[in-house]
């Protein structure tokens, strides 16, 4: 499984500070930014849109490809990221929603709202179903 986070290409734009994003692994992903902060604001809520749309569509959510030199890696934010690994670890171990439920002794209906991206989860209930598929949440923090 390991991380949620996507090299990301800038490409400047025809004015000045702006900033056109893409994303190699998730072609769908585009958006643009006028100064870094905006820019790499906009790469994380386009992520974190793209890594939905495939979780609701039940698509596949590919692994991060290594960066180049002159690519940033952008974070998916850290709940979408728990949904997208619940989502593989589930598709990983074909355990049925109905046999998770099972697992974590929680009712049927519960695990549809753990995988709905626009549904506030709690990491704790996410964490809890990733244990019982066998995975471990990790959350890390690295400099800015």
């Amino acid at each position: 499984m390991g991380t949620f986070c996507y090299p990301v290409t800038l490409t400047p734009g025809s004015k000045r500070g702006r900033f056109t994003v893409t994303f190699q692994d998730l072609p769908e992903a585009i958006t643009w930014g006028d100064g870094m902060e905006d820019v790499l604001w906009q790469a994380a809520d386009c992520l974190e849109e793209a890594i939905a749309g495939r979780i609701r569509r039940g698509g596949d959510i590919p692994k991060p490809s290594k960066p180049r030199r002159s690519q940033l890696r952008v974070p998916v934010p850290p709940l979408m990221a728990a949904k997208a690994a619940l989502y593989l670890a589930m598709q990983e171990s074909r355990a049925s929603k109905t046999e998770l439920a099972r697992r974590v002794g929680c009712d049927e209906k519960q695990i549809p709202r753990l995988l709905d991206p626009r549904h506030p989860s709690k990491l704790r209930q996410i964490q809890a179903a990733l244990e019982a598929l066998g995975k471990r949440l990790v959350v890390g923090v690295q400099a800015a």
